[in-house]
């Protein structure tokens, strides 16, 4: 789903760069609100996993690839804001580095993979926990609804900024139908891999997890004919600190296997995008990325000879500089919402 510079004119680029730009923003203050000294270093994890996750393409359908989009994930396990910010702090990490998505497509490709699937994915999984039952198995199940409906919903908004701004004349009904059909198939993968590693997370830390909150039901007893809230079981902070750390340092290391190692047997075959634009010609004014030639371009490292090794410590490099960024980030947020309670 990355779109390359080319794809759209510069009108439409400038003009969802101002969308995106403004989501930040909003998102950089609603994002205050939702991290604290426990959650804001998971967020800086969140967007590492994301990362790494993405280089591992999955086979969908004749000769073509699906990766996670991550939205979803990011808005259940940190929150819609904070998942926006997670989001973008990874494409602009593999836009920058590795080559990935155009630099001139930065505001479409924010746009698209981080505004329109988080905010799509959290309104229909806080539109599902509504009306289902408050338990673990609810939660996972609305997280793999939530995910599979926000990847056909981003190629679809890829296709009305398309319509809007293309730089080739397709056919925009055929544009559709491919992008829709073969991004449903992606869907699936994306929706597995979110309820996944949300019932993970929620089967460790559920008080950690955005969407989860509330989640535990407090026990009542009647004391002089009225039920109340029964004291909660003390639990030293010291275990629930460590408890903490060996789900950041698990996560860490989850990714880096992933990244450095995993990515390594994904598949080779074109993603979703690829796919279409060759098959219906939209990417016949591609042009050559800004960052093409970086010592990280492509997922490699420059004057590895050895793929697997390359590979891998290109991974592991992205994985290790996506999370100081996004810590880096979300630590200033949270840093900035302590300062505002004081003041």
């Amino acid at each position: 789903m990355h779109v390359p510079d080319g794809f759209i004119d510069a009108p439409m680029s400038a003009a969802t760069g101002v969308v995106a730009a403004g989501a930040i923003a909003v998102s950089l203050r609603g994002a205050r609100r939702e991290l604290d000294e426990r959650t804001a270093p998971l967020a800086g994890l969140v967007a590492a996993f994301i990362f790494a996750v993405q280089m591992l393409n999955f086979p969908v359908a004749a000769g073509t690839s699906g990766h996670l989009l991550g939205g979803a994930l990011a808005a259940i396990l940190v929150g819609p804001y904070t998942g926006i910010l997670c989001v973008s702090v990874v494409l602009l990490m593999q836009g920058i580095l590795f080559a990935d998505g155009g630099l001139t497509a930065l505001g479409v490709n924010i746009t698209d993979m981080a505004i329109t699937t988080t905010v799509v994915a959290y309104a229909v999984f806080r539109g599902l926990v509504t009306i289902l039952p408050r338990s673990r198995r609810s939660i996972t199940a609305a997280s793999f609804v939530a995910a599979l409906l926000s990847v056909p919903a981003a190629a679809l908004v890829f296709t009305l900024l398309y319509a809007l701004g293309g730089t080739t004349d397709v056919s925009l009904g055929k544009v559709a139908t491919a992008m829709i059909g073969v991004h449903v198939l992606i869907g699936v993968g994306e929706a597995a891999i979110t309820a996944l590693t949300v019932g993970a997370v929620i089967a460790v830390r559920p008080d950690l997890v955005h969407g989860a909150r509330g989640l535990e039901q407090r026990l009542k007893l009647r004391v002089d004919g009225e039920l109340v809230d029964a004291p909660r079981p003390s639990e030293p902070v010291a275990a629930r600190d460590t408890s903490r750390r060996k789900l950041w340092i698990g996560g860490l290391v989850a990714s880096l296997v992933l990244a450095g190692f995993v990515s390594f047997y994904a598949s080779s075959n074109p993603d979703g995008l690829e796919k279409v634009a060759a098959d219906q010609g939209i990417d016949r004014q591609t042009k050559e990325h800004a960052s093409a030639d970086s010592p990280l371009a492509d997922y490699g490292v420059r004057d590895v000879e050895d793929a697997r090794l390359s590979g891998g410590l290109a991974g592991v490099i992205g994985v290790g500089v996506t999370v100081v960024a996004g810590t880096g980030v979300f630590w200033a947020v949270r840093r900035r919402r302590s300062t505002s309670q004081v003041a």
